[in-house]
């Protein structure tokens, strides 16, 4: 079984931790845990580096982190806060010479030939990314020898992708999952969700809701992440949850 390495390379929502402008206590904290990077993961897996969306921060997350390989991008959509930062892979295109194998659904790599239109065009101009783009859908997927499983959740009415990789699952930006991708996330040792605040919202989980859908799947440990600054102070809101769930933090390894 593959034994997975998960380190949360930026665990708020789209606006980050501090919000630009915002004098509340969160965002004036000077706890590490309530800083928060956009939202994004890396995997370690069978030797393989995978990250999970390259969002506006992905180069400052890469060289905080200290990747120094980078074999594939996973995309869960393509809203801005989880693509902004591809442009950036052009480094490990020079270091590892070759192009960085993506991973995305057919509407998420359109997204990408838009807001990317110059990696894409006919004649390049020199030094742009280098990208070698694999098409996914429901239908799991391998990489040489690691299999990954996506999971169908929904963001409001956008289609999202989640990924399980042997006995970890990471789920963002949802705020619905039909009874049969649940039962994609059974038997798990570590689930991560989204759990954006306290207060109902219209496309992602509520704290509350992230909690029922944890309690319903069982797994062994979980974490929340894509985290708002009206959620709370990390230390206050840990306080408060069930002795497996834990809210994920920049630069948490699991």
């Amino acid at each position: 079984m593959n034994q997975v390495k998960i380190t949360f390379l930026g665990t708020g929502t789209s606006q980050g931790i501090p919000v630009i402008a915002c004098p509340c206590e969160v965002c004036a904290s000077n706890d590490p845990r309530d800083k928060r990077l956009r939202c994004s993961a890396l995997l370690q897996v069978d030797g393989k580096n995978i990250v999970i969306d390259s969002g506006p921060d992905f180069r400052q997350q890469m060289l905080r982190t200290d990747v120094k390989q980078l074999d594939a991008i996973f995309f869960t959509h393509g809203h801005k806060d989880h693509t902004a930062g591809l442009d950036d892979v052009r480094a490990y295109n020079y270091v590892m010479q070759r192009p960085t194998d993506i991973y995305a659904e057919k509407r998420v790599e359109k997204v990408l030939r838009q807001e990317f239109s110059y990696i894409f065009a006919e004649k390049k101009y020199p030094g742009v990314p280098e990208l070698n783009i694999h098409t996914i859908d429901e239908t799991p997927f391998a990489i040489d020898s690691l299999q990954i499983i996506p999971i169908r959740v929904m963001h409001m009415n956008l289609p999202v992708l989640g990924f399980r990789i042997g006995r970890l699952a990471y789920i963002t930006d949802a705020n619905s999952i039909c009874e049969n991708e649940k039962n994609k996330l059974r038997e798990l040792d570590c689930l991560v969700v989204n759990g954006l605040r306290k207060k109902p919202h219209i496309s992602h989980f509520s704290l509350d809701e992230a909690l029922s859908l944890i309690e319903e799947l069982k797994p062994k440990r979980a974490y929340i992440t894509h985290i708002s600054h009206q959620l709370g102070l990390h230390r206050q809101i840990q306080i408060e949850l069930p002795p497996n769930v834990f809210l994920a933090y920049d630069g948490l390894e699991v």
